[in-house]
């Protein structure tokens, strides 16, 4: 697969981890992508993929793309062969300026493009990228059109702040030593997140600590996992199973397996970082 991506220009790159350019055979038929502390845009440009968004929601086809908001479980893509899009990691509050709707509603529920810019919007920008010479252009259409869309966003000063420390301690910094440094209430703290990152401060630290944690991991080496779930501050090995099993529906050796599994039979691909398969 061809991955293509870069960090766009102030002021988005507040808002954004990066552009990318994917296309290509994906190395599964299914991949499952564990919750992260980050959400998703995809502008499609090939087939329709499918998304399943938990074991108990149904598949569901997305043709023009899609706009996940933090998630809190694992998802589920079945990409087509082969699959064309370009797309954007937001930073977990990235999306809220972008959105006309309550970051909350759309959590762990993915959404068209459509619903959230519109048929004719959508429809355009899809033409313009198929014009385009190539990824690079690609991604300077899809900064300029986020760029013309971004407005202000009431509240979204306090929320990236406090991501910011979560992020910077890995999600364990107290909460309520958060809400009471910006001088407000946990409950008006945790109402500003809803509505513009989807979930309270406590579970995007549970987020952020749990990514960390995995990404801590070497597949290639022993795993002594008490030691693990230990740095990561959780209480105990029981602890960390149990967060594991909630964000993936894996247990940890599980994890690992699957993670082997993809290293092996697809050497230094592009994706291996963290889709898993899911066959």
């Amino acid at each position: 697969m061809e991955y293509v991506s870069r960090v766009p220009r102030p002021p988005l790159n507040g808002l954004i981890d990066d552009l990318y350019y994917l296309a290509g055979a994906p190395p599964y038929a299914r991949l499952m992508l564990p919750p992260s502390p980050s959400a998703l845009l995809i502008v499609n440009l090939g087939a329709p993929f499918r998304i399943r968004a938990g074991i108990d929601i149904e598949t569901a086809e997305y043709a023009d793309g899609c706009v996940i908001t933090m998630p809190t479980r694992a998802f589920e893509f079945c990409y087509p062969l082969p699959t064309r899009s370009v797309g954007v990691h937001f930073k977990p509050w990235g999306p809220a300026p972008f959105l006309p709707m309550p970051a909350a509603e759309l959590c762990d529920r993915p959404v068209t493009i459509e619903q959230v810019w519109g048929r004719a919007a959508i429809a355009e920008l899809q033409d313009r990228l198929a014009m385009a010479d190539g990824p690079h252009e690609m991604l300077t259409l899809l900064e300029e059109e986020l760029m013309r869309r971004l407005c202000e966003t009431a509240g979204l000063g306090l929320v990236r702040h406090t991501s910011s420390l979560i992020e910077a301690t890995s999600g364990t910094v107290a909460i309520g030593d958060l809400s009471m440094a910006a001088g407000v209430s946990g409950t008006h703290l945790a109402q500003r997140f809803k509505e513009l990152v989807g979930i309270t401060p406590k579970r995007l630290a549970r987020s952020y600590r749990f990514a960390a944690t995995v990404f801590a991991i070497d597949p290639a080496g022993p795993i002594d996992w008490g030691e693990l779930a230990a740095r990561a501050g959780y209480f105990d090995q029981a602890h960390f199973g149990h967060e594991f099993r909630a964000f993936t529906g894996l247990t940890p050796t599980r994890y690992v397996e699957v993670r082997r599994r993809f290293l092996r039979e697809h050497p230094g691909h592009v994706l291996n970082s963290w889709p898993l398969p899911a066959d």
